[in-house]
């Protein structure tokens, strides 16, 4: 079963239990998705939605951040949930444990000396990581290890 198609099974099963909130993230999910293949005027595969997803979940982070320090905790939670809507449909996430040993590795395996190699580091390490990891977290990883 293809993610569109899981999306289009989330939205029944949404409507059929009457979860707004679910219904609501999902639906933004998928006019997204179809806004990219109308840009782009090609059939989404399965790791194309994986990234409009993982943008949209980029957002959710970033707009979680800013109505937090806003004291509107209001809208933090409702972004907190719809975070967790689209966290659904996206392969399992990397622990910040599991980054660490994966930037090492490719540290290792690249020979990285300073910062001024991170731009080679994240090269090597944005495939093995997209969809499954923030890559701020990613970056942020490595900027600590070759610092």
């Amino acid at each position: 079963m293809t993610l569109k198609e899981q999306l289009n099974d989330a939205m029944k099963a949404a409507m059929k239990a009457r979860d707004d909130l679910r219904l609501s993230a999902v639906r933004m999910v998928r006019a997204a998705v179809k806004n990219r293949e109308i840009d782009k005027q090609i059939e989404l595969d399965d790791q194309a939605v994986i990234d409009v997803i993982s943008t949209m979940a980029k957002q959710r982070r970033e707009s979680i951040r800013m109505y937090t320090e806003g004291n509107r905790l209001d809208l933090a939670n409702k972004e907190t949930a719809e975070l967790e809507v689209l966290l659904g449909f996206l392969p399992t996430q990397l622990s910040p444990g599991d980054i660490d040993v994966l930037v090492a590795q490719v540290i290792d395996e690249l020979q990285a000396q300073g910062i001024k190699d991170m731009g080679r580091v994240m090269k090597a390490l944005t495939p093995l990581t997209v969809g499954k990891a923030d890559g701020k977290a990613v970056s942020d990883c490595v900027r600590k290890r070759l610092s």
